[in-house]
């Protein structure tokens, strides 16, 4: 019996809608989680970031154990405390950033060793020591189990390697956590890009019992429609009853497939990254706020969107931020792309509410393959 309860409203083929209710809140599925890296969702106050609809966001244990240290966090009264947040958080494990840091660190079956890319010093990251993180110091309300991530363009050997890794570090992870009444624990599926193994990650993962499941080893290069087969193959293999998440997922279209084959919950790094670098989030795709067309272009970015960011600043006004160097440029951006995807998956959520979901996204896989250059005032 999981302490987080998940309800789901509605479905239409995979698709569905739910609420996850936990302690702090209620998070609407499906549901995109912006990315608080170091205790920030970048360029944006907090404030602005649950007025976008945000009903939970996602710290990081590898940034944030570094740099100021998950101790002084929890001296400082815990993640929700320290950054002003009061819904809802998800930690990650650390295993993506240590999996990237393929230069500064050495694996074994205990954990891993590596080098801070901020000075150098030395750390080691355990199944236990990311739990003592994520759910004692930090004060996570949802865990991740620690977990090594699956390159893409590995050989089946590699992978399975890998995966048994993963589900010996969940075990690990599950114990660590033991029992817990207000925090919850999620499991990571691996396999990469083979069918039999995935089926088998899931099922072993399940047998291990976890408050959600995650989908793992995906956005790491293979592509739009591998990801999709591996969801193919993958959702259906996961319980019913439990959410299922999407790790470091994705463009707007990326999510409407991912929806549509069963997946619940999303973090990407996409809105505020694309902030910084001078685009704007549609349904026909990134809108480049930089280029020349845009230098007396009055238009707002989206006057349906319910953020002064989307309505109250015109296209003009944004390419001179952008092109002045001016920080408003980023906060402003970065403010429009998360409320858009907030939009993204309410419209969603009505749409399998209202028995529709296969009509929106034909109307938005049309409006996707039309591109940026087919982009309307009447925003969706």
């Amino acid at each position: 019996m999981s302490v987080f309860p998940f309800t789901v409203h509605a479905s239409e083929g995979a698709a569905r809608t739910g609420t996850l209710s936990t302690s702090r809140g209620e998070i609407q599925t499906p549901a995109f989680m912006p990315v608080g890296t170091a205790a920030t969702v970048k360029a944006l106050y907090m404030d602005q970031v649950r007025a976008t609809g945000a009903d939970i966001i996602l710290g990081n244990t590898y940034h944030l154990m570094l740099r100021p240290g998950a101790e002084r966090v929890k001296r400082l009264g815990g993640l929700h405390a320290f950054s002003t947040w009061s819904g809802p958080i998800l930690t990650d494990s650390g295993g993506f950033q240590v999996w990237s840091l393929s230069k500064l660190r050495k694996m074994s079956e205990e954990g891993v060793t590596f080098r801070s890319h901020i000075d150098g010093s030395e750390h080691k990251l355990t199944p236990e020591r990311s739990i003592e993180i994520q759910a004692d110091l930090l004060g996570a309300d949802i865990s991740m189990q620690f977990d090594e991530c699956t390159p893409f363009g590995c050989s089946r050997d590699e992978a399975r390697a890998s995966m048994e890794l993963s589900l010996r570090w969940g075990q690990r992870s599950k114990t660590a956590f033991g029992e817990r009444e207000t925090q919850g624990l999620f499991g990571i599926v691996q396999g990469s890009v083979f069918e039999d193994l995935r089926r088998e990650s899931a099922q072993r993962s399940i047998e291990t019992g976890y408050d959600g499941y995650a989908i793992g080893g995906l956005a790491v290069g293979e592509g739009f429609e591998t990801m999709c087969e591996v969801l193919d193959f993958t959702t259906p293999h996961l319980p019913a009853d439990r959410p299922r998440y999407l790790m470091g997922v994705g463009k707007p279209i990326d999510l409407v497939e991912s929806v549509a084959r069963g997946v619940d919950m999303f973090d990407c790094v996409l809105p505020t990254r694309s902030g910084r670098h001078g685009q704007a989030w549609s349904d026909w795709g990134p809108i480049n706020i930089k280029r020349a067309e845009f230098i007396e272009d009055e238009r707002p970015l989206n006057p349906q969107l319910d953020c002064p960011a989307s309505t109250d600043y015109s296209r003009a006004y944004l390419n001179h931020l952008f092109r002045s160097g001016e920080y408003l440029s980023a906060m402003l951006l970065s403010w429009h792309n998360i409320a858009y995807f907030q939009d993204l998956t309410r419209r969603m959520r009505e749409a399998i509410r209202a028995g529709r979901f296969e009509a929106f996204r034909a109307e938005f896989n049309a409006r996707w393959a039309a591109g940026p250059q087919a982009e309307e005032i009447q925003a969706p």
